[in-house]
């Protein structure tokens, strides 16, 4: 099935209360994808993001966001007034987010309607918690340690708390349960909206496309939690963490600092961890987008302690053994791989034998010769997803416009466009990526509006300024909407009618 979507994170959408979330914009950009004729809505990673911001870097690998949390959802039950929200100083720019002042003034605003919804019958709460057992109480639980702990890394918490020594873990549970209901609370609101949303999309005919890191942070509960998951001595530090080796455009290569797996005693538990990881995606999203599938074939191991990724090394990763656990194991998801970068023959190898498919991307395919993989006319099959760009990437039009006249020139004369301005070059390039092979397509909704560096997502490598760009209302209107339903239907990419129940609907019913 030759099919579209659009890329636009959950924080992107418009919002009255200082960042995307849950609320009435996010029905509305669905119905705006269905007006378009899009099949699919590709978000990042919903986690609970810390100090960076960075949706990759999650205090845990299933809590959700507590920012997308929609306040008029909690202001429609009672537990909030709607005076409390406005004056509630979350930021005021519509085009971008302030996560200082969300952090600061969105939490109170949580325990406060955590406090009146105490005083409701809670016997849906209590359901909730029981089915997420495998892993609500052990990050709520995190949570209320980390603040009582000023907010600290758990690796810096007392041996006590740090070891799990028992004695201290029953007094904290029995001390901070206000704190752990909380906590419990405010995912409790998360999943429940968000089963509300992604089951009016696929209501809609839209598939939420997910994206699941492959690695956690190292200061989250599934570290502290199950440290023989990872590469931890037995003072729980780390002996590698991850990174990416120096290359031409970082001779000190990269550095992420995320603790690396215990692949082998994955293997011994038939890789649960994962299963169950998988199986939560699961619930949340139609189609998984595996981050840097090649870590599932090799993956860089940098030695704790150094300054940069220059000592670094290859091990092997679980590769096919992971993949097919997944597959016999967890029902009712389909994955996408992000197969960009440097690909060495076995993660070929490993894509071809998994059936999943790989990664085009239009901003990487020209100023080189016609050989170059990126370019329409060397995809070698439909069983892959093209992008126009990525999150980490500049925009299609950053792209035209601070590209390299022989880059451009290339553009142009590929496309025979050798008048078009920078703008036009963009629907054009989109034009392109629809008419290919490619069996899905994805383009970021900054490329349809011919945004520039203003609205670039993230810069990687780059502290700060990150994940901030927003959509506003006014942007998505029913003349853009019209423009992207003829080339969805040039391309013969129009959304196909939903049936009655799609199985994405059908799989958010185990959130109940």
């Amino acid at each position: 099935m030759r099919a579209s979507g659009i890329l636009l994170p959950v924080s992107s959408l418009p919002s009255r209360y200082g960042i995307g979330g849950f609320s009435k914009e996010a029905y509305d950009w669905i119905d705006f994808l269905k007006k378009s004729g899009q099949t699919f809505w590709q978000i990042l990673p919903l986690g609970h993001t810390s100090y960076g911001d960075s949706p990759y870097q999650p205090f845990s690998t299933f809590a959700g966001n507590p920012y997308f949390v929609s306040l008029e959802d909690l202001i429609e039950q009672g537990l909030l007034t709607r005076e409390e929200c406005d004056q509630a100083a979350l930021g005021t720019n519509p085009s971008y987010v302030d996560y200082g002042k969300q952090f600061e003034n969105r939490y109170p605003l949580l325990r406060k309607a955590y406090e009146n919804d105490k005083k409701n019958d809670q016997s849906d709460f209590e359901a909730f918690v029981k089915a997420q057992e495998d892993w609500l109480p052990d990050y709520a639980l995190f949570m209320a340690i980390k603040d009582a702990h000023e907010k600290r890394a758990w690796y810096t918490w007392e041996d006590a708390y740090k070891k799990h020594d028992p004695e201290t873990i029953a007094k904290a549970k029995e001390e901070l349960a206000d704190d752990i209901s909380f906590h419990e609370h405010v995912q409790y609101w998360f999943l429940t909206q968000w089963v509300k949303v992604k089951a009016y999309a696929n209501k809609q005919g839209i598939r939420i496309v997910g994206d699941i890191p492959i690695y956690v942070a190292h200061d989250s509960a599934d570290a502290w939690t199950h440290p023989q998951l990872f590469q931890f001595d037995k003072e729980l530090e780390p002996t590698a963490v991850a990174g990416c080796p120096p290359d031409a455009f970082s001779e000190d290569g990269q550095l992420w600092g995320n603790p690396l797996y215990d692949w082998k005693y994955h293997k011994k538990t038939g890789y649960d961890w994962w299963i169950r990881r998988i199986r939560h995606a699961a619930v949340l999203y139609d189609v998984l987008r595996f981050d840097h599938f090649r870590g599932f074939d090799e993956y860089y191991a940098v030695p704790y302690g150094d300054e940069n990724a220059k000592n670094g090394k290859w091990e092997k990763g679980p590769g096919m053994s992971l993949m097919k656990a997944i597959s016999e194991k967890v029902d009712g998801i389909e994955i996408i791989a992000e197969d960009l970068g440097t690909i060495t023959d076995s993660v070929r190898t490993l894509l071809k034998k998994s059936g999943f498919p790989g990664m085009k991307v239009l901003g990487f395919a020209f100023g080189g010769d016609s050989e170059n993989v990126y370019l329409p006319h060397n995809y070698d099959t439909t069983n892959c997803v093209v992008y126009t760009g990525t999150h980490d990437n500049e925009t299609l039009l950053q792209y035209i416009t601070n590209a390299p006249e022989h880059t451009r020139e290339h553009i142009r004369n590929y496309m025979n466009r050798f008048w078009d301005t920078n703008e036009q070059l963009c629907d054009n390039l989109i034009r392109l990526a629809m008419l290919s092979i490619a069996k899905y397509c994805i383009v970021p909704i900054q490329d349809y509006l011919h945004l520039g560096e203003e609205a670039r997502i993230n810069f990687p490598s780059r502290l700060g300024g990150n994940w901030e760009w927003r959509l506003t209302k006014e942007q998505i209107n029913d003349q853009l909407a019209d423009f992207i339903a003829n080339i969805t239907r040039v391309s013969g990419r129009w959304m196909k009618e939903p049936e009655a129940e799609a199985d994405g609907m059908k799989e958010n019913k185990k959130v109940q």
